[in-house]
């Protein structure tokens, strides 16, 4: 498990950081072995694998449940999705408390009413710039460490225009943010535009086929955004290649040809195996465990 101060010194100097999106620990683990120095847990990948659209039916709690999970199974700082905070100021004292025990470096909480809808989607609605700068005081109280990032999530790009949307991320700022999230700006010009407009740090959501054009990330980097997150790659990946795989074998009868895992011994060894392999007998020829005075010498 990373230290909350791992990701904060990552985003203050050097690259910018990219953080693919997971949804379970075998994701999780996935991004880490493949050299990402985060895990972004997406509340959208989340939410479907537990049955569900995005749609901000998920509770405080499982959200909490299983970032706790990733974040104990992989050694990068894990950033989450907070939805809405799961209510008022006081529910989102609560949730700054319950994700960075769990071991989370970083959430973002966005102003959209609850239950929300997934960012990148029609017919969202706001709270108040009020309501929402309170809920963005209480997550910056209710951190233990201010190495606890808070991000600060609009949605107002789509219901209230561009303007709206950087003065609440500004506000954000201001009532104790660490970072600002412009969810979904529609042109390469206001992605450019947002962080010369947003006075601090600026995360992109990369989100594939959504609102926002599809731009490389070493452009995202140059137009000055310190956080990139992917979030729908992998479970949009999984969902296609699932049906690929399923369609032929319900059609062939056969396992297919394309199936690469190498068996269960492969599989399992991309999760940690030979570390349990060498507990299951590390522990036989250690002799008693030593208490007291012989634990002293």
């Amino acid at each position: 498990m990373a230290t909350t101060a791992t990701l904060k010194s990552m985003l203050r100097s050097g690259p910018m950081v990219i953080a693919p999106g997971a949804y379970d620990c075998l994701t999780a683990r996935l991004v880490e072995q493949a050299g990402f120095p985060a895990v972004y847990m997406t509340g959208a990948g989340t939410s479907v694998s537990h049955g569900l659209p995005d749609y901000g039916l998920l509770t405080m709690t499982e959200m909490v449940a299983n970032a706790g999970r990733m974040a104990a199974t992989v050694g990068v700082p894990l950033i989450s999705d907070a939805d809405t905070g799961y209510g008022n100021e006081l529910n989102v004292y609560r949730t700054v408390q319950s994700f960075e025990r769990a071991g989370v470096s970083a959430i973002h909480i966005e102003d959209q009413v609850f239950p929300k809808r997934c960012g990148h989607l029609d017919g969202k609605e706001l709270v108040s710039r009020e309501d929402y700068a309170a809920k963005i005081r209480a997550a910056a109280a209710a951190r233990r460490t201010a190495d606890f990032l808070i991000i600060a999530r609009t949605d107002a790009r789509g219901v209230a225009g561009f303007d709206e949307a950087v003065a609440r991320c500004n506000m954000a700022l201001e009532a104790g943010a660490d970072m600002a999230f412009f969810e979904a700006p529609q042109s390469v010009e206001e992605v450019a535009a947002v962080p010369r407009a947003v006075k601090g740090p600026c995360l992109f959501n990369n989100v594939l086929s959504g609102k926002t054009p599809a731009i490389p990330h070493p452009e995202i980097e140059r137009m000055g955004y310190r956080l990139a997150i992917v979030p729908g790659m992998l479970m949009s990946s999984i969902i296609g290649l699932c049906d690929k795989l399923l369609a032929e074998l319900k059609a062939t009868g056969l396992t297919p040809a394309t199936f690469s895992g190498g068996g269960p011994s492969v599989t399992f060894a991309r999760v940690g195996a030979a570390d349990w392999d060498q507990r299951r007998t590390a522990f036989r020829d250690a002799g008693p465990p030593k208490t007291g005075r012989d634990a002293a010498e």
